[in-house]
């Protein structure tokens, strides 16, 4: 079971490995929880799936949002906002991930820098703003999940199935 879970998240896992947070325990749970990630249309109906959308009332014309929906998965949620916390320090590119996105296609390795510039910016700027840095972390695993869907559908398009 293991080794056919590690097998076909290979791909995915691999090349997730670029965003930063994201090594071989948070890629493996979120492909083993959510399945394909290209299944889903837009980022959007997949960060709806795994529970990171504010909840909503709407009446008329107000509009008022809540916490998150908590409507998912609750083992892909957790792993992807402790994979945020990495967004918290300034980005960079370590030694210890450049060893890991080496081997990767230049349009992955530029998609992954552009994620860990972006969500470390979206931290800063909502903590800096006066957000609690639980809701900072929050927003940013939301957008974590989305260049992970972005990643995948890249990848998707490299290795034709």
């Amino acid at each position: 079971m293991n080794r056919s879970i590690a097998s076909s998240a290979s791909t995915p896992n691999s090349s997730s490995a670029r965003l930063r947070g994201v090594q071989f325990l948070v890629a493996i749970t979120v492909v083993a929880e959510l399945g394909d990630l290209t299944r889903f249309n837009n980022p959007r109906q997949l960060a709806a799936f795994v529970g990171l959308i504010p909840s909503e009332y709407s009446s008329g014309g107000s509009r008022r949002q809540g916490g998150i929906t908590k409507a998912g998965n609750g083992r892909a949620r957790r792993a992807l906002i402790e994979a945020a916390w990495a967004y918290r320090h300034p980005a960079k590119v370590s030694a210890h991930i450049q060893s890991r996105i080496d081997r990767l296609p230049k349009p992955i390795q530029d998609l992954g820098w552009k994620a860990q510039v972006r969500l470390c910016k979206r931290f800063r700027r909502l903590v800096a703003r006066g957000k609690h840095p639980n809701v900072a972390v929050t927003a940013v695993a939301r957008e974590l999940i989305a260049f992970m869907w972005a990643i995948a559908k890249e990848v998707a398009v490299r290795v034709p199935a």
